[in-house]
């Protein structure tokens, strides 16, 4: 079972420079916030934390897919993920986390969990609108599209003759902007 613990860098022991940490990201980790917009979360996070005396950068790059329902369709399709978010880690007398680009931990701490902050970035990296690939190439076939095809308002094509009278005003009007 999948724990808040089990996205704990601990930066204590490390030296000063970049270091790299991995994530595989499952359903199970969504599960741990009670989000149930997408399942089947397939996901690689990477983590670079850059030491330095006096603070450390977190780099954080996601990549994979999730399963999400289609918006027009109520399809599932494989939707790809990827997203960039950069955090600074402060020193301060108490935790801070107010700002979203600066953490604040007190002065002592050995480890910076990071599980909120993939929640955060995979959670936004969704589109507010999800369509299904195969809708906006014409490949899937679907009852739902193909009711939603035959009750499209049909368009009018209107053979209206126009008043000559505006007709000649136009063609005035045409003449005059040469």
């Amino acid at each position: 079972m999948i724990k808040q613990k089990d996205f704990d860098i601990a930066f204590k022991g490390l030296k000063q420079g970049k270091h790299s940490f991995e994530f595989k990201i499952r359903q199970a980790f969504f599960d741990l916030y009670d989000y149930k917009e997408f399942e089947n979360a397939q996901l690689l996070v990477q983590v670079e934390l850059n030491k330095l005396s006096t603070m450390l950068e977190l780099n954080f790059r996601i990549g994979g897919t999730v399963e999400v329902l289609c918006d027009i369709s109520n399809e599932s399709f494989d939707m790809p993920l990827e997203a960039e978010m950069e955090l600074l880690v402060k020193f301060g007398e108490t935790f801070n986390d107010e700002n979203e680009e600066v953490l604040v931990i007190p002065h002592g701490e050995f480890k910076v969990n990071v599980s909120q902050y993939i929640y955060e970035m995979a959670v936004l990296a969704i589109p507010s609108k999800r369509i299904h690939p195969g809708i906006e190439d014409g490949s899937l076939e679907s009852d739902m599209v193909d009711r939603l095809k035959a009750l499209q308002p049909k368009e009018e094509t209107t053979t209206e003759e126009t008043d000559p009278r505006w007709d000649a005003l136009k063609k005035l009007l045409k003449e005059n902007d040469k």
